[in-house]
């Protein structure tokens, strides 16, 4: 816990030496901590910016309102629309997708950073760094910065001291845009986006936690962490399931018995051994 503390210190130093932040604000547990802190290092000199879009789950942004308002934003919470759909490729979904999302996001944040006179601060962490995420360069080329990081915090970190500091998210289950639930080279369009969501919606409805639903045109795969496979498996909750998935428009319902992975899509990146040429439209993904 030593170690913990002295960390937190450094990122509380770390952001008050800076003349202001925007804290791009997803609600999840990386940038809910990193908000936190910034509030109580720079006060009201500390913004966030939601970018809601599309891809952002409904249900994330009604908790991310919900967040800014636990921690006192009021007008400093700022939530901006933004589209990714419209970006030239973004729906292609190629391999470098999320590095058009954060050029996205980086267009919505920057002008207001740049009228406060703050970076655009994200909250990745260590853990981040290891796998394949095109975004966190892209962010970087466009002036973000990455306070945690830069202290040395892994995920673990955060939710120690998250838990620390009475944040609720400290035990949130991991998020990702709604993109990352279609293979690359899988068309990303309004309705499929909203099918993915309200699938999910329809799964934690009945109670499970980490959820994901990943798109394979007539094939919806779930995967849930280890430990709740049975209850999908019960009859009666295999039956609501089943008619869920079908009555928004897959024809398969299938259950990953590997479990949630985050990121699983990856794997079949050439890097993590798999058959697709990094570069070309391929129908693997995150």
């Amino acid at each position: 816990m030593t170690d913990l503390n002295a960390r937190h210190r450094a990122l509380e130093a770390h952001l008050a030496a800076l003349p202001g932040v925007v804290v791009a604000f997803s609600g999840g547990v990386d940038s809910a901590f990193l908000l936190k802190v910034a509030v109580d290092a720079l006060g009201p000199r500390a913004h966030a910016v939601t970018a809601v879009s599309p891809t952002m789950a409904r249900a994330e942004v009604a908790d991310a309102r919900a967040l800014g308002a636990e921690l006192g934003l009021g007008d400093r919470h700022h939530l901006v629309h933004a589209d990714e759909l419209a970006v030239p490729g973004y729906a292609e979904n190629p391999v470098d997708r999320c590095a058009l999302c954060k050029t996205e996001l980086m267009s919505v944040a920057g002008p207001i950073a740049a009228r406060l006179g703050a970076p655009v601060a994200l909250g990745t962490n260590t853990d981040d760094l290891g796998d394949h995420r095109p975004g966190i360069a892209a962010a970087r080329d466009h002036g973000a910065i990455m306070p945690m990081v830069e202290v040395g915090l892994d995920k673990a970190a955060v939710r120690a001291l998250s838990r620390q500091l009475g944040l609720r998210t400290w035990d949130k289950p991991q998020l990702a845009c709604l993109s990352s639930r279609f293979p690359y080279g899988t068309k990303i369009t309004h309705e499929r986006l909203r099918q993915v969501d309200d699938f999910e919606d329809g799964l934690r409805a009945l109670g499970l936690v980490q959820v994901r639903v990943r798109y394979h045109e007539a094939v919806a795969r779930i995967e849930v962490e280890a430990s709740e496979l049975p209850r999908l498996v019960e009859p009666t909750v295999r039956t609501a399931v089943v008619a869920l998935g079908k009555r928004l428009g897959f024809t398969f319902v299938a259950l990953d018995l590997a479990g949630f992975t985050s990121g699983s899509l990856n794997q079949l990146l050439p890097a993590a051994g798999g058959l697709v040429p990094l570069g070309r439209r391929s129908p693997v993904g995150p």
